[in-house]
């Protein structure tokens, strides 16, 4: 190949990056503006972060090599249009990037669930990006970067899972300090079995905060059963 030449479809083929999977599943979107919509979630292993309250401890290492073309490939089969890549840390995996860009290029409508922790620079502007700001009873308010706010656009969302009125207090403040609302929506959203929604509803109210109130639809509907 000549230098600076692309390579054609069939070489690019042949070179698919690969990516560790955890599981590939179909079901109902339980959050952010696409709440409801069929959506095929891709679930990649591995995250840099262990907050206290996570559902999906069983991505952190659980999980097998594919193709980007082998995940399109199976992502066809259930003939819908909304893809949410998530984890685990989905960005923790560099071939992420391309992951998404392919998905995007196959018309899909896509979303990806980030914990914030990793530079979201450069993901496909298509991407609706949709980023975990870290409460301090996740126990990982350190690793957030707010850096990344530059990159968010008013399609992407901002979301707090608050566990208690301070969390609630602190993610107040945020919302302040950084102007959030200017950037995107934001959602608040109660931590399963963990912060009662009603207060969290009412709190939000008696604030007249200019934010979405959220609770994960998938856990009322399937409780914490992997692949829903």
């Amino acid at each position: 190949m000549k230098p600076g030449a692309q390579p054609d479809s069939k070489a690019q083929d042949q070179t698919s990056s690969e990516l560790r999977i955890n599981e590939i599943f179909y079901s109902l979107q339980g959050e952010s503006t696409k709440v409801g919509l069929p959506t095929i979630f891709i679930r990649l292993t591995g995250c840099p972060l262990r907050c206290q309250y996570c559902d999906t401890a069983y991505a952190f290492h659980e999980g097998e090599k594919n193709t980007i073309n082998d995940i399109i490939q199976e992502v066809s089969q259930y003939r819908a249009k909304h893809v949410t890549v998530t984890g685990g840390e989905p960005l923790a995996q560099r071939a992420c990037h391309e992951l998404l860009a392919r998905l995007c290029d196959e018309g899909y409508d896509v979303s990806l669930e980030t914990s914030g922790a990793i530079d979201i620079a450069n993901v496909d502007e298509r991407v609706m990006k949709i980023v975990d700001i870290k409460t301090p009873a996740s126990e990982e308010e350190a690793k957030n970067k707010f850096e990344n706010l530059e990159y968010l656009n008013k399609t992407d969302q901002i979301k707090f899972v608050i566990c208690n009125q301070a969390d609630y207090e602190w993610a107040k403040q945020k919302l302040n300090e950084f102007k959030l609302t200017d950037y995107c929506e934001v959602l608040f959203s109660p931590a399963h079995e963990t912060q009662n929604s009603t207060d969290l509803a009412n709190w939000i109210l008696d604030d007249r905060l200019n934010v979405r109130m959220q609770v994960q639809l998938h856990k009322y509907l399937w409780g914490n059963v992997p692949g829903k």
